[in-house]
């Protein structure tokens, strides 16, 4: 398994399981448990959740999956910003907490940016890092003029870890905003890596995968793994989709193989405004 380091020099896999719609649909359920801790077994022991998915379910689903294992996981969670005043941030980690049926959160991202002040949520997240209740903290959905705001508040230069829309055809952040959080050394984590499957049906795509004996998921998700710095958090419910995108491991792209990407898929020619799902 690949590994990146965060700004804490703790190394984490570059490859993890995203878990947005996980556990909607009771008659999914087992073969969501089943994925995951295949994932787990092989490797891939960073798994992304949040409050907002499923009101809950995905975090009790998470919480379930990682039962017996839980020193073994890297687990991220997200509070939403209606939910990120400092009580409130403390409220509902106290929340997410029993849902995971865990004691700690080893890295905590306000989910996008809200009414409330950066720097009160920072506020709230240091507290609970003194608590012990998480061990890193960070954000998602945030561009470069909040990143600059936030990393003059009070714990805003220990940001860990922005987690942002970026695959193929989402390129908007290497303008600006990705070369910001390298110089800085903070890792962004790539959610929506496969275009929820819509880069699957793109024509371009599978047939660059086709000349070099991969998936079209696989080579999106390679393309990703090349970049320094970049963890992909891919969400399948099914096992062998789940193997699928790990086969992404064992197709490193080459500079040619980059260049073609670039060629069709072309990078940015100026600033673009942050894209979310």
């Amino acid at each position: 398994m690949k590994t990146l380091a965060l700004p804490s020099g703790e190394r984490v896999p570059a490859f993890g399981m995203g878990t947005w719609n996980m556990g909607d649909e009771r008659a999914r359920r087992a073969e969501e448990l089943a994925t995951l801790r295949l994932g787990l077994d092989l490797g891939a022991t960073l798994i992304d959740t949040a409050e907002m998915y499923g009101d809950g379910r995905s975090e009790e689903l998470v919480g379930e999956a990682i039962a017996g294992r839980r020193n073994a996981v890297f687990l991220v969670s997200k509070v939403l910003p209606e939910n990120a005043s400092r009580n409130g941030t403390l409220a509902a980690c106290e929340r997410s907490l029993k849902r995971l049926k865990t004691d700690r959160i080893d890295l905590y991202l306000l989910h996008w940016r809200g009414s409330v002040p950066l720097a009160e949520t920072m506020q709230a997240f240091a507290a609970l890092q003194r608590a012990g209740k998480i061990r890193h903290y960070g954000v998602s959905n945030l561009e470069l003029s909040d990143m600059r705001e936030l990393s003059q508040a009070s714990g805003g230069a220990a940001v860990a870890a922005n987690q942002l829309l970026y695959n193929l055809t989402r390129r908007g952040i290497e303008w600006d905003l990705l070369p910001w959080l390298r110089e800085r050394r903070i890792p962004v984590m790539a959610y929506s890596p496969i275009e929820q499957a819509r880069l699957l049906r793109n024509a371009k795509l599978a047939a660059f995968a086709g000349r070099h004996a991969m998936t079209p998921s696989q080579a999106a998700l390679a393309w990703l793994l090349a970049k320094d710095g970049v963890i992909v958090i891919p969400k399948t419910c099914r096992r062998d989709r789940l193997k699928e995108n790990l086969g992404a491991l064992e197709h490193p792209l080459d500079a040619a193989q980059l260049a073609e990407l670039d060629r069709l898929f072309p990078p940015p020619s100026g600033p673009q405004p942050l894209e979310m799902l």
